[in-house]
């Protein structure tokens, strides 16, 4: 049985849950964009997640090809640049609001 990301992001067409985000990360499924700060990332990020600091976050730098899942420190600044994604019409982006603070609370997968 194949992971399906499309059917996955659920009833909220903006936020994704730990469960369907922790699988989507195993599976290499969805794209993992972190827009945390440098220094922030440095200290502990989502394996093979990109960084793309909100403070000169561009939504036409997001990648294509997969779903994407936006991630900060606790949900405000995804939110944000999931806002800024929107404009230009992606639909294909969402954001997991527990940041990286819920991601670690559930017993996420950290890397430096």
């Amino acid at each position: 049985m194949s992971f399906d990301p499309v059917s996955r992001f659920g009833a909220d067409p903006d936020v994704v849950d730990f469960g369907d985000l922790e699988e989507a990360v195993s599976a290499g499924a969805w794209t993992v964009v972190d827009v945390r700060e440098p220094h922030e990332f440095a200290v502990g990020h989502i394996p093979n997640a990109l960084n793309l600091p909100l403070s000169s976050f561009d939504p036409a730098e997001l990648p294509e090809g997969k779903p994407v899942v936006l991630i900060c420190q606790a949900g405000g600044r995804s939110k944000n640049a999931l806002n800024r994604a929107r404009s230009i019409g992606r639909a294909d982006v969402r954001h997991y609001a527990g940041g990286m603070n819920g991601w670690r609370m559930q017993g996420g997968d950290v890397t430096l």
